[in-house]
């Protein structure tokens, strides 16, 4: 009989100055030392992870803090970071189809439902999944808005989904 031993995975924490404020990131790092990302949270989100400030290390962040500077500066309109949020199937069907919403425009709950085979009277599902998402601005959420073009809910914050969607330009100052 063999007995396989697990490795300990390493829960940790970063946080990244940006134009909305300090954001926190939490992954995972393996014991070969990868790390993959669990959540990004922008301030006053609520459903935050909890930390430790023990659990804090910033190196294996590195690329994330790279790419997230070059986001905000305007040079990088997609993340190539390994991801491994926690949801249910459907949650996770969901946040990936996000990844098929380009830079720069946006997309209706409706619209995303369809895309995902959703029935439209179960289109509330999708704003559940979407609200639960752990990884905003990576997961671009704030890329879907109502059918009438409204700012509909944001686990970040209207204020913040606005200022994410200008600073793409899927808004345009005059419009608001």
């Amino acid at each position: 009989m063999t007995t396989h031993t697990a490795h300990a995975v390493r829960m940790i924490h970063t946080v990244h100055a940006s134009p909305l404020g300090d954001l926190l990131l939490t992954g995972s790092v393996s014991p070969a030392g990868d790390l993959t990302l669990a959540s990004l949270s922008l301030p006053g989100q609520r459903g935050t992870p909890a930390i430790r400030a023990e659990d804090r290390a910033d190196r294996p962040f590195a690329g994330a803090h790279r790419q997230l500077d070059a986001y905000f500066t305007g040079r990088r309109p997609r993340f190539d970071l390994p991801l491994s949020p926690v949801g249910s199937p459907f949650q996770r069907a969901v946040w990936q189809a996000l990844d098929d919403v380009p830079y720069g425009t946006t997309t209706t709950y409706g619209e995303l439902a369809a895309r995902l085979g959703v029935p439209r009277s179960e289109v509330r599902s999708v704003g559940r999944a979407l609200g639960a998402n752990p990884l905003l601005v990576l997961r671009p959420c704030h890329r879907v808005i109502g059918a009438d073009g409204s700012l509909r809910g944001y686990a970040g914050g209207v204020e913040h989904k606005l200022w994410l969607l200008t600073h793409e330009g899927a808004l345009q100052p005059a419009l608001l």
